[in-house]
């Protein structure tokens, strides 16, 4: 066992001291849990959606990078055919017998998906293997950062590195996540999610593309620009939001219909408003605009993060978050629209922003209740923080950014 070389810890986490305590930990609950110090390490990266709010659904575009929280797994193969895997603070292994896939319960969390993601690489032609994995994650759960993708883009480098000579793509590792979370776990993602845990950094998704055009990389984070992003954890809604979120993409839809499309990425907004008289649904055309608009803003924010046009990027997310608020209307839940614990904190953070002159915020993700983003100068991170934890509390508050390293093999 040889632990990651400090350059390598450098170049991913821009630091190697406190990384290399995370994995000198790693190192130790993987020998003491399976009595081995032959090991090799393995991160995968949360992620964050810049511009591009409920537009993939509808074969629209997204700007999207990984950030600083990761999972990360020492791993090695047993010469069995069973994976087992231990995640830091669960009690209970994940156990999957490889020869014995079709007997795995779905939707059962993690071994679910586990299995779902073997069933799938099978069926792409790849091979799978038993290993042993620790893992530990800073990706934090039921924040919009993905930390189902990111342990799924975990596994899926694993897999590559011990079974399959690094011959996996990124998008090979995304169709996989997709494909358990859609059969194995009843999630019906995107590709969004995955793609930005496994590519890493800033990414533009196109999903009027096929596969080998899907994506295309810039090099980018909000570090270069000044600037830090901060997540915030309004608090949990209390309503079941199912219907909302299926209102979003089956709204969209009903407005394509009318423009003689299927999807709204086969029409544009000229078409839409000459059939709006077709349309018995005010919201669905207020949502189809916005899938028109927020297309025009994801390459807006490409080019602007491509030339760090720092300006211009964070007009752009200001437009896309605004646009989320008011047209695609997916800030709150009109089941309940006393409870707004989005449009409040976004309210609280704008009056910090226009104090300080600087910065932007937006709905972050999927919405109706849960989380939202805020671009900050660095200069003012500590005092947002200090801020906005008054309302929501230090523990819902997390500053990050966006790093280049994707889902892979830690040398």
């Amino acid at each position: 066992m040889r632990l990651p070389e400090a350059a390598t810890l450098e170049k991913i986490y821009g630091e190697s001291q406190e990384s290399r305590k995370r994995y000198e930990s790693l190192a130790k609950n993987y020998k003491e849990n399976f009595q081995s110090d032959e090991m090799e390490f393995f991160t995968a990266p949360g992620r964050t959606e810049i511009v591009g709010n409920h537009t993939d659904h509808n074969g629209g575009k997204i700007l999207a990078g990984s950030i600083s929280m990761d999972t990360i797994g020492a791993a090695y193969p047993n010469g069995t055919d069973t994976i087992k895997i231990i995640s830091e603070g669960y009690r209970k292994a994940i156990v999957v017998d490889l020869s014995a896939l079709e007997s795995v319960p779905k939707n059962l969390g993690s071994v679910s998906l586990v299995a779902g993601m073997m069933v799938a690489a099978k069926k792409n032609g790849f091979k799978v293997g038993g290993f042993n994995a620790y893992v530990s994650t800073q990706v934090i759960s039921a924040a919009g950062v993905s930390s189902s993708a990111s342990f799924e883009m975990l596994v899926c480098a694993i897999t590559n590195y011990f079974f399959n000579e690094g011959k996996m793509r990124c998008i090979d590792y995304a169709r996989i996540g997709q494909y358990a979370e859609n059969n194995y776990w009843d999630k019906a993602s995107g590709l969004m999610d995955q793609m930005a845990c496994a590519v890493g950094g800033a990414i533009m998704l196109d999903f009027s593309k096929d596969d080998d055009h899907l994506c295309r990389q810039v090099e980018f984070s909000f570090s270069q620009i000044g600037y830090d992003l901060v997540i915030v954890n309004t608090g949990k809604g209390h309503a079941d939001l199912s219907e909302e979120y299926s209102s979003v993409p089956n709204e969209m839809k009903e407005a394509a219909k009318a423009c003689g499309a299927k999807l709204l990425c086969e029409t544009d907004m000229e078409t839409l408003l000459k059939n709006i008289s077709k349309i018995d649904n005010d919201r669905a055309i207020l949502r189809a605009m916005h899938f028109f608009e927020e297309n025009a803003r994801v390459d807006k924010a490409y080019e602007a993060a491509r030339t760090g046009d720092a300006p211009a990027l964070l007009q752009t997310i200001s437009e896309s978050g605004q646009s989320s608020w008011e047209w695609l209307q997916n800030c709150y839940t009109v089941q309940n629209p006393k409870e707004q614990k989005i449009t409040l904190t976004l309210a609280l953070t704008k009056l910090f922003l226009n104090r300080i002159g600087k910065g932007v915020c937006r709905v972050h993700g999927g919405g109706f209740a849960g989380v939202i983003m805020c671009v900050v100068p660095q200069d003012e991170t500590a005092d947002y923080v200090d801020y906005i934890s008054g309302f929501v509390g230090r523990e819902n508050v997390y500053p990050m950014n966006v790093r280049t390293f994707g889902a892979g093999h830690v040398e």
